[in-house]
């Protein structure tokens, strides 16, 4: 039997979860929150199989509370319940514990799974946010690809590569001459030809 405390600040929507999970012959819910303080004591108490999380709550949000709530409950899965579409959101929601991530307008089918996916070890995201963070993903790994500098190292490039020394950067730029430096990652022959490449010198650099 699989464990669940709903924590949802909306009474209406924990009850209608709540009647969906005692549907299922293998759920059982054995505790309510509707806040992120009785959250954090329902999983010190219980130690639930899955605890299904709403995102936005008074005071303290779903994901500032999640990396506790696995404190009080190590063993405890974390189905985050949100209205939010963005892979950004699903994203920071797995980089502070959760292990899957569903739409408040799932389907009841996709609720059930979800508990049953995670409760289980596996991790769940509903299919077009999980091909949106794919995509989103790659988008970023081929803009990092295409120019791996970051827009002061490419100030301090372009700079370097016209001559300038790290003092006369370090001034031009209100930075440090150690930070100056550090970002001298290649020889200046390297820089030069990266510059170059990437349209870097087409201006006056005075």
């Amino acid at each position: 039997m699989i464990s669940v405390v709903l924590v949802d600040d909306h009474a209406v929507v924990r009850s209608g979860i709540r009647l969906l999970l005692d549907r299922q012959e293998d759920i059982e819910v054995i505790g309510e929150a509707g806040n992120a303080k009785d959250a954090l004591f329902r999983a010190r108490a219980l130690k639930p199989d899955v605890i299904l999380l709403d995102v936005v709550m008074p005071g303290e949000s779903g994901i500032d509370v999640l990396p506790r709530l696995l404190e009080e409950s190590p063993e405890t899965k974390v189905l985050v319940l949100s209205m939010q579409d963005d892979p950004s959101y699903v994203r920071e929601a797995f980089a502070a514990g959760a292990q899957g991530y569903v739409l408040k307008e799932a389907a009841d089918e996709e609720v059930v799974s979800a508990v049953r996916e995670i409760a289980k070890g596996g991790r769940y995201v509903h299919p077009t946010l999980g091909a949106r963070m794919v995509a989103a993903e790659a988008e970023e790994r081929a803009a990092a690809d295409a120019d791996p500098l970051s827009e002061r190292e490419r100030d301090v490039l372009r700079l370097l590569a016209l001559g300038h020394t790290n003092q006369e950067i370090a001034e031009k730029l209100y930075i440090s001459v150690r930070t100056a430096e550090s970002h001298r990652a290649h020889t200046r022959a390297e820089l030069v030809r990266y510059a170059l490449s990437h349209g870097l010198l087409t201006d006056d650099a005075s």
